[in-house]
């Protein structure tokens, strides 16, 4: 069986101004990376015609180590929607390189159903992340320098200052760090730290913004930290936002490429979903909204997390109306929730299948608090038996939800066309309308728990002490009408990794809650997150490289 490197290798791309042109767009208008990559101009962006078109989420059950595949089923479905003759562009995020040289080895779907060129994506793409590593580090700068100026300083007290520095690979050395040693000419000595680039309130601005004008606005909005009088200081007032907008003057455009079989692809913007949004940028999704008929997009980790934060955040931010989910589920998947080991994954097991139902169970719930339609996605592995499948089948036929298998790794398009023709009927049929879960307005203590019992299933939320005084800062700088952008495990749908399946009788507690002025949500963490990974002890790195022509292996 080939790898997904080898499989992209033979295909054959075609060049960016024939893509482009699928989307009626001319090749004058476009802005090339070399022959198979380009930025799109954010004047193609048409409101009217994002009204009229068809938005479907690609989400997913509670993740696991065996992996769901959403990435592989937003394009193979996409692929499948054109075969049957329905305009449709997929959306998607851009890799990290963190995760790449990590554990991925790479994030551009797989098999017949992936993202071209994959090297490219992978590695650097067209800097964006650089950009926003730039325009992030930029301003960390700028507080170092003002707490060093007696004659301009702020008088910021340098132990509130929250903002730290990013950098986009996977360093666990880098998370708690000392600045400014050596004497005083080097800065005021403060304890900070790095964060991965993915992490970064830069990247969910980047994420949200409208255009530019909006990204300015959203930038000088950045909470740094207070003054020694108690009084908060933000972005704007170390005047940082132009120059910080001026970095991502290109990061800012979409980024347009295929898929393996020649169909329209934009991918733009990265952010984590335990601990952002995690979810492609307003922009991106506009643009392949103006442009096609269909637009599938897909959400970080399971629904309680992705899902629920594209559509409370994302969609009630942007005004962004989906019509429908696609739930991925594998039989691994389901078998890992109903208790197999990971060594056995790959032995048929009807039982462990359908005692892992309940997990699929919960996230179709959800669905119904946001009044869409869902179709079940299967996502086949060679090592599935046909009773396995008819166990989740029978299920989704039992609680009333249309399920299709989708073959896309091995067969692309095609392995999607029965995934597709569903899709499309319920979409043609459906009479729902999207409405969020909650009400901006609402108190943070009330958002907070209104996910987590609705969308959780938590009994209820527990506040530390530190969690009650951030409440009572939130209210003091005025923001408490913001959005919650929950920080939690993608491992469980409570806040222990080690509660698979449906956990019940359980609390969320919330430790702190980080304000997000600038990207417009606040962070309620929980648990313990990490935004700095680690590499793990046999990194995906260590099989990457590259041969004395050029030609990469090890991605996948």
């Amino acid at each position: 069986m080939p790898t997904d490197i080898e499989i992209a290798r033979k295909a054959k791309l075609l060049p960016i101004t024939e893509i482009a042109q699928m989307l009626s767009v001319s090749p004058e208008v476009i802005d090339p990376y070399g022959r198979f990559k380009a930025k799109l101009p954010l004047a193609l962006i048409d409101n009217a015609a994002v009204e009229k078109c068809n938005l479907i989420l690609v989400t997913a059950i509670s993740p696991t180590p065996a992996g769901e595949g959403k990435t592989t089923i937003s394009i193979g479905l996409t692929q499948g929607m054109n075969k049957i003759g329905k305009q449709t562009t997929v959306v998607l995020r851009e890799p990290s390189l963190g995760p790449v040289f990590g554990i991925k080895g790479g994030a551009a779907g797989g098999g017949y159903s992936q993202v071209l060129p994959m090297e490219d994506i992978n590695l650097h793409f067209t800097g964006d992340f650089a950009a926003i590593e730039k325009s992030h580090n930029l301003l960390a700068a700028l507080i170092d320098n003002n707490l060093q100026s007696k004659s301009r300083g702020l008088g910021i007290d340098p132990r509130t200052v929250a903002w730290k520095r990013v950098f986009d690979m996977n360093d666990r050395a880098l998370r708690q760090v000392v600045v400014g040693l050596g004497g005083t000419g080097n800065g005021v000595p403060r304890e900070t730290g790095f964060d991965i680039t993915a992490a970064s309130e830069i990247m969910a601005i980047l994420c949200l913004a409208n255009d530019l004008g909006d990204l300015k606005q959203r930038l000088a909005r950045i909470f740094i930290g207070f003054r020694y009088d108690k009084t908060p200081v933000y972005a704007a007032d170390l005047n940082a936002q132009g120059a910080m907008a001026a970095l991502l003057k290109d990061a800012i455009k979409p980024n347009l490429v295929q898929t393996i079989e020649g169909t329209p692809a934009i991918i733009h913007g990265g952010p984590f979903a335990n601990i952002a949004q995690g979810t492609n940028t307003v922009i991106a999704t506009r643009m392949g909204m103006s442009l096609s008929d269909y637009v599938v997009t897909e959400a970080g980790f399971g629904s309680d997390l992705g899902a629920e934060k594209f559509f409370d955040i994302k969609c009630a931010s942007a005004g962004l109306k989906p019509k429908m989910q696609v739930l991925v589920a594998t039989i691994r998947a389901l078998k890992y929730h109903g208790g197999a080991s990971l060594k056995k994954l790959e032995s048929p097991d009807a039982a462990a299948v359908e005692k892992g139902l309940c997990n699929l169970e919960k996230h179709l719930e959800n669905a119904a608090h946001y009044n869409l339609d869902v179709v079940v996605a299967i996502n086949r592995f060679t090592s599935d038996t046909a009773e396995e499948i008819a166990v989740v089948q029978k299920r989704c036929e039992a609680l009333g939800f249309p399920v299709a298998v989708a073959d896309v790794w091995a067969h692309g398009g095609d392995g999607a066309k029965k995934l597709a023709e569903t899709v499309v009927s319920v979409i043609e049929s459906t009479k729902k309308k999207f409405t969020p879960l909650y009400d901006w307005s609402l108190s943070v203590k009330e958002k907070i728990e209104t996910i987590s019992q609705k969308i959780y299933g938590a009994d209820g939320v527990k506040y530390t002490e530190q969690a009650l005084k951030d409440l009572k800062r939130i209210e003091k700088l005025g923001l408490q009408k913001l959005p919650v952008c929950i920080a939690k495990t993608q491992k469980s749908l409570s806040d222990d990794p080690k509660k698979i399946g449906r956990p019940s009788g359980f609390l969320i507690t919330v430790r702190e809650i980080e304000v997000a002025a600038g990207a417009g949500f606040l962070v309620p963490i929980t648990g313990q997150m990490m935004r700095m990974p680690g590499l793990p002890a046999t990194p995906a790195a260590e099989q990457i490289d590259i041969s004395d022509d050029g030609v990469i292996t090890g991605l996948s």
